[in-house]
């Protein structure tokens, strides 16, 4: 088919009451739509004229709203030119909202859309697909025939459970349109390893796919499996068919679609989806509630009352301005068209046709949300030229932050679109409404680089935590020696400031060494709080550019000269270096190991090891199978451990506490280095998932080491 008129006698012309549902700026309606939407499909095309599809968003009201005819929103990965279109999702909603419009400018990762049409997409392609029910099991892939892009690693596995996609297709004059398309079980069917064929039912009649394609054959699309955060790339050179032995194959209860797209696939990729994991989606307790946002239906109703109004006027805009005002009318059309969903998908041969989401569940907050607390920053405090300290208050007025002294919490944060976490020890004592945080600026660092050049007060960030078996008991009372250098620090002054306000510790004595006086964090407050406490803190700095890197034997004469009781404690934080020697010297003078104390600053969570393909991981509790789920290429164990709902063990995220640390029963992983577990451990066969992704299936087994 290669001609209007030929798509036209197939599919139908669209109504004139169809395109009357469409609106030049955002309505207030749409606006209200747009904060509550966590994800979108969205279509581009790059500098090169290379077609996209993707999903955008993470949370809801992503996206930013300047005015009717303007938008942003971060696209971390890519760069849009020209036309684009975005399909908007909410969660347990079978209508869509559609935008197309083109790109205004970019700033950083924000991208600026002025929009020139939105309207509200019907249902049929979310209810086809099941989208916001259970998913089904997944029937296993057939072999592929012949070489293509369909034969990449887990693309035919994601082909075959995929029941929904969002396609993007442009006119010759430039225009972008992306539609939703849902089907039962397999939206996209494999014909050899280089074509698909997406079945064309009966829809609306707009067919701006069609259209498109007969002006311009080049396409993209992005496919969902519910439950699954990866997300399918696939992009190529689409045609019409009306070819009635391909249809055939189609058919459902004998009924076959009235034509199918061909596509000839040029790239074909499963990844890891970051909006779709952030956004939840497949979480029941996501779903809107009704009266949450205005009803899509309603909505429609609205744009068409106007535009008659605009078009037409008279009687029949009037008529229809009154029956929107009516109390109730909501239901009224939803009931109503959820009659006329459930007949028209059973003429189509669809059985068993649901209309909605699953049950809601009671508002209880998963695990990883209760553990992710929502802070302000109330101060940035400059200690050194090169750190700072973060003044942090709770954004819902908990009363205090409770923790021991010297245990880090994980700061995360989005950076160009994509969150970043990292691990900082707390520096102020614990059980106060505020939490100090300090933070060096480390060449290269994302996380301390965006804090030293764009953090105000004001601005928000999540935290995860306490963690970390660094600390040390207020109520003990024997001495504390503490060794430390450049920014490790800040579990010290902790611990210093915790100790000071108890009468347990006896005596506490701190080496502190650093390149040069400009350097000393908290030099102020460590020479108050040792002439304030002349009987209980003494501070020796060590400045290495005028005498030198510490060693063994600066080590040694300052033990001598401090001379701790013999039960004391020792606590060193700072280079690998220094806290071996620090040790070596302590072996000497024949001081057990369970009173000497380190902290290693370790993260892994910069680089994701790289894996190609989706793996299974299955998931024990002992001889007890607890759930498996697909890990996607870039994903971590964690992280789809926790997406799938299954009751992982962790805490700060980033490979230095051990918390999620579990035994590796069957398979391979990679894990991402520098991370905390020792030699013996990992010859013990122990991984940690929060910076772990799968070579293979893996069964790990939860059980507490």
């Amino acid at each position: 088919m290669t001609t209007v008129d030929e798509v036209e006698a197939v599919i139908g012309r669209p109504p004139a009451m169809i395109m009357l549902k469409q609106i030049s700026a955002l309505d207030e309606g749409c606006r209200t739509i747009l904060a509550h939407c966590p994800l979108a499909g969205f279509g581009y095309r790059d500098a090169d004229g290379v077609s996209r599809t993707t999903f955008v968003g993470g949370t809801p009201g992503f996206v930013r709203v300047h005015s009717p005819t303007r938008i942003s929103f971060p696209l971390p990965d890519g760069e849009a030119h020209g036309p684009v279109s975005f399909v908007f999702l909410l969660p347990g909603v079978g209508e869509t909202l559609r935008v197309n419009g083109w790109v205004a400018k970019r700033k950083g990762v924000e991208t600026f859309v002025d929009v020139e049409q939105a309207y509200v997409h019907c249902a049929q392609a979310v209810i086809r697909s099941r989208l916001w029910l259970p998913p089904a099991p997944a029937e296993p892939a057939s072999e592929v025939e012949g070489d293509g892009p369909l034969r990449g690693p887990g693309v035919a596995d994601f082909l075959a459970a995929a029941p929904f996609l969002v396609l993007s297709t442009w006119d010759g004059a430039g225009g972008s349109d992306t539609s939703p398309r849902g089907d039962q079980r397999t939206v996209a069917r494999i014909l050899d390893g280089r074509t698909l064929a997406i079945a064309d039912r009966k829809g609306n009649k707009r067919a701006d796919s069609l259209h498109n394609l007969l002006q311009d054959d080049r396409l993209s699309f992005a496919a969902l499996v519910p439950g699954r955060t990866g997300v399918l790339h696939v992009r190529g050179r689409g045609s019409i068919t009306d070819d009635p032995t391909l249809l055939e194959t189609m058919a459902l209860r004998g009924t076959p679609p009235h034509a199918a797209l061909l596509i000839d696939v040029e790239h074909a990729e499963v990844t890891a989806g970051t909006a779709v994991a952030r956004s939840r989606i497949w979480a029941a307790a996501t779903h809107l509630d009704r009266g949450t946002a205005p009803d899509l239906m309603v909505l429609t109703g609205d744009h068409l009352a106007a535009n008659m109004a605009e078009v037409h006027g008279g009687v029949l805009a009037r008529g229809l301005g009154i029956v929107a005002r009516i109390p109730g009318i909501g239901r009224v059309l939803r009931l109503a068209m959820n009659v006329a969903y459930r007949s028209g998908l059973r003429k189509e041969g669809y059985e068993d046709v649901q209309v909605g989401s699953r049950p809601k569940p009671p508002a209880v907050e998963s695990e990883a949300a209760q553990r992710l607390r929502e802070v302000r920053v109330t101060e940035v405090r400059r200690e050194t030229p090169n750190a700072v300290t973060l003044v942090l208050e709770d954004t819902e007025g908990r009363s205090s932050f409770d923790f021991r002294p010297g245990q880090f919490f994980t700061l995360v944060t989005d950076i160009d679109g994509r969150p970043v976490r990292r691990a900082y020890s707390a520096s102020s004592a614990p059980g106060s409404s505020r939490l100090e945080v300090t933070i060096k600026q480390v060449e290269g660092g994302r996380f301390s680089t965006h804090v030293h050049q764009n953090l105000v007060a004001g601005d928000r960030l999540s935290l995860r935590g306490p963690s970390g078996g660094f600390h040390a008991d207020p109520a003990a009372a024997h001495d504390i020696v503490l060794v430390a250098a450049g920014s490790g620090v800040t579990p010290v002054m902790s611990m210093i400031r915790t100790l000071l306000a108890t009468s347990g510790t006896r005596r506490i004595a701190l080496l502190y060494s650093n390149r040069s006086e400009e350097e000393v964090i908290f030099a102020d407050d460590l020479l108050r709080l040792a002439e304030e406490n002349p009987d209980r803190l003494s501070v020796t700095h060590v400045l290495t550019r005028e005498r030198g890197r510490l060693d063994a034997t600066g080590v040694r004469d300052w033990l001598t000269e401090v001379r701790p009781s013999d039960d004391a404690r020792f606590y060193t934080c700072g280079p690998e270096a220094l806290m071996d020697t620090v040790r070596g010297v302590l072996t000497e003078r024949g001081v057990p190991d369970d009173r000497v104390h380190q902290e290693r600053y370790t993260s892994g969570a910069d680089t994701i090891a790289t894996v190609t393909a989706p793996q299974q991981m299955i998931v024990e509790d002992g001889a007890h199978e607890v759930g498996s789920v697909v890990v996607e290429p870039g994903q971590t164990l964690l992280d789809a451990g926790l997406a799938a709902g299954l009751p992982m063990p962790y805490s700060c995220t980033v490979g230095n506490c051990g918390d999620c640390m579990v035994k590796l029963r069957g398979g391979q992983v990679a894990m991402n280095e520098p991370n905390c577990l020792t030699p013996r451990q990992k010859a013990d066969g122990y991984v940690l998932t929060c910076v772990g992704c799968p070579l293979s299936t893996v069964t790990l087994d939860i059980t507490e080491p």
